[in-house]
């Protein structure tokens, strides 16, 4: 399979080119500089994004998928939010005129996005069949950037919509940071301790989408989350016994709340996600417990 990727030297971005490598597919990286990226066989890398609005030319490609936008990292100030929300919309309508202008369409357009679509609730549970979205930021970004993709159908291209959770590896993502203080012998509970954490380990992340390219009858949203989501208290308690540190130095609400801003709701506030389409498309998970992601992750 020819796959052309944007956000292709990202976190999520790298796990999948590797994979696909290994299983002998080519991977077309796009990037804004293609120059000084590291050499791999069966991995082409081409500019994008160019000032003067200049497209790359590509064909036969089987495949597209989207991960390019601005991190979510950071505090949120207005300047932060636009390029948070623009910088998903102007990619992926590059991808759009990149598939409008080829002879031959790609099958499908695999689009990141993220399980902020549901809002927040320490009491709801959340799937697929949810018909609306929240009203925070995270909502409407997402929502926005979900609309935007779906108009890879006018062009018949199936688009699956992956709305990642809490992705966990030992190097990357969140985890590095919510793992420190238990190293520190100063990790607990963070906020109310009530909160949900939807997660999933990235070798999951990488299987969920490459079943999505494969199973040509899963399209729409898909949950990319752990079949067994558990409250930010569970969490720290299993990573505790994980790391064979102590639970139990609170981290007061307020203090992230001055830290990040508004950013703080997504690690105060959380939403119970499950993936219910990918269990109804026989999806296997490698890790469907967090003891399970966590020991494959620290065992490394």
């Amino acid at each position: 399979m020819k796959i052309a990727i944007s956000g292709g030297t990202g976190f999520v971005g790298a796990a999948l080119t590797d994979q696909f490598i290994k299983q002998n597919h080519h991977v077309y990286v796009l990037t804004r500089n293609p120059t000084g990226k590291p050499e791999k066989e069966n991995v082409t890398y081409i500019e994008w994004m160019h000032d003067n609005g200049e497209l790359p030319t590509l064909s036969g490609i089987d495949a597209f998928i989207n991960l390019a936008g601005e991190t979510i990292n950071g505090r949120w100030t207005d300047e932060k939010k636009e390029k948070i929300l623009s910088s998903r919309i102007h990619a992926t309508r590059e991808i759009l005129k990149i598939i409008e202008r080829m002879e031959s369409k790609p099958k499908v357009l695999i689009n990141a996005s993220a399980i902020g679509y549901y809002g927040t609730s320490k009491s709801k549970t959340f799937d697929e069949h949810t018909s609306t979205s929240g009203d925070d930021f995270l909502a409407h970004v997402t929502a926005e950037w979900e609309k935007e993709a779906m108009k890879a159908e006018q062009n018949g291209v199936r688009v699956v919509r992956t709305r990642f959770g809490l992705i966990l590896a030992k190097n990357e993502g969140a985890l590095p940071r919510m793992t420190l203080p238990y190293k520190l012998y100063v990790g607990g509970p963070i906020g109310s301790g009530k909160q949900w954490y939807s997660w999933i380990h990235i070798n999951d992340v990488v299987g969920m989408i490459d079943h999505a390219l494969n199973d040509d009858s899963l399209e729409g949203a898909v949950n990319a989350t752990s079949p067994h989501p558990v409250q930010m208290d569970d969490f720290g308690k299993i990573l505790a016994k994980t790391l064979n540190r102590p639970h139990w130095l609170p981290l007061p609400a307020f203090v992230l709340q001055i830290g990040l801003g508004e950013m703080s709701t997504l690690i105060l506030e959380g939403q119970k996600v499950v993936p219910r389409k990918a269990l109804d498309h026989q999806y296997k998970f490698m890790y469907p417990t967090l003891s399970s992601a966590l020991a494959a992750i620290f065992d490394n």
